[in-house]
């Protein structure tokens, strides 16, 4: 399994566009460099009313699928 560790700040009317479905996917640069792609829908367990913000840590398998996302 490969871990990334990245940081969000998506304000609360920005969100909107993923809550909508305008935005389905999410793209973060993680700490590493690297840029990683994930389901939007992943971070709804996150947002507030100030939207999503935080450092993250996203857990793929060996075919890339998320295994977890939590907030470190």
């Amino acid at each position: 399994m490969t871990r990334y560790e990245f940081h969000l700040s998506i304000p609360p009317e920005k969100y909107v566009e993923y809550y909508r479905g305008t935005v389905r996917h999410v793209v973060a640069r993680a700490l590493s460099g690297q840029n990683v792609q994930f389901p939007a829908s992943l971070l709804q367990k996150f947002v507030s009313p100030e939207g999503v913000a935080g450092r993250f840590a996203l857990t793929v398998d060996a075919h890339n699928k998320v295994v977890s996302l939590e907030r470190v």
